[in-house]
């Protein structure tokens, strides 16, 4: 079985608070993309396999997929017996949500392949289990996250068209969420909103993780700045980072932004779309890696 593993974008999040169990809630507004990692699952006579290629991943215990397949198999009470092959297209500690992406495709792919055992209630609670994003991809559709980010509900945005850049080095969403200052967000942070108007991303697309990001990177505002002035409609951050994104009213206009950009950006640099969860089959195609 080959399943696509979507990335995603955060257009909004807002940090409400830090939980007495060091969790922070929050509220944010997602969406994932056509750019996707290709993950392919057999049965096998036994035990697990990964293979990982186009990164430098665990391919054992401390790998996502392992850990997402290993759960799946104490849940339905069955010896782990699978091949698991992991094609990644998505930058690794990137913002992007790829690692939760592709533990949400190893959880859909495998209860798919053994008949279903799961329903979506226990798929859905395996995925927080491994992570505060894995359940959003089980549904891969704009949604708004709450609480923990996994208190999900649909929600209606257009096919944005997105420029996204990565500059080559790693950030820690462990690291972001401990250096951010929960004081000066109540202040200076993000407005909290609970309404998004998917025609005008313009009046509220934010983030507050960005505000420990940028800090600390301070040459990624420069890139922001430069989207805007290629034509973005609005440009942010993605997450905890680093990747950062512009987002476009159409291809065109995305494309000419990332031929623009192609020579002097030092890093990864990509076009995407923005799914709406109504697509048909093929949409992985819709994503170019420049």
């Amino acid at each position: 079985m080959r399943r696509w593993c979507p990335a995603k974008v955060n257009l909004y999040l807002k940090v409400l608070g830090r939980r007495p169990d060091g969790y922070h809630e929050l509220v944010t507004v997602m969406q994932p993309l056509t750019l996707a990692d290709e993950l392919e699952v057999e049965p096998a006579g036994r035990g697990l396999q990964v293979e990982c290629r186009g990164a430098e991943l665990p391919e054992g215990p401390d790998n996502l997929v392992w850990r997402a397949a290993l759960a799946f198999f104490a849940a339905v009470g069955i010896e782990p017996k699978a091949r698991l092959r992991l094609k990644k297209r998505i930058p690794v500690a990137a913002g992007l949500g790829g690692g939760s992406s592709d533990a949400a495709g190893t959880l859909a792919a495998l209860n798919a392949l053994w008949g279903e055992p799961l329903g979506r209630r226990e798929l859905t609670e395996l995925a927080a289990a491994l992570g505060a994003d894995v359940p959003f991809f089980l549904s891969p559709r704009p949604q708004v996250g709450r609480g923990l980010g996994h208190e999900l509900a649909p929600l209606d945005l257009p096919p944005y068209w997105y420029v996204l850049l990565n500059p080559g080095f790693p950030v820690s969403t462990a690291w972001v969420y401990r250096n951010l200052d929960l004081e000066a967000l109540g202040r200076e942070g993000a407005p909290y909103r609970d309404s998004w108007e998917g025609e005008r991303p313009e009046s509220w697309v934010a983030n507050d993780l960005a505000t420990v990001t940028l800090k600390a990177h301070p040459e990624l505002t420069l890139w922001l700045r430069r989207l805007r002035e290629l034509g973005a409609r609005v440009a942010g951050m993605s997450g905890s980072g680093p990747t950062l994104f512009g987002l476009f009213g159409d291809r065109e206009g995305a494309w000419a932004a990332a031929q623009e950009l192609r020579s002097p950006f030092p890093g990864w640099l990509a076009v995407a779309r923005g799914l709406t969860g109504t697509e048909a089959a093929g949409w992985e195609e819709e994503a170019w890696i420049i």
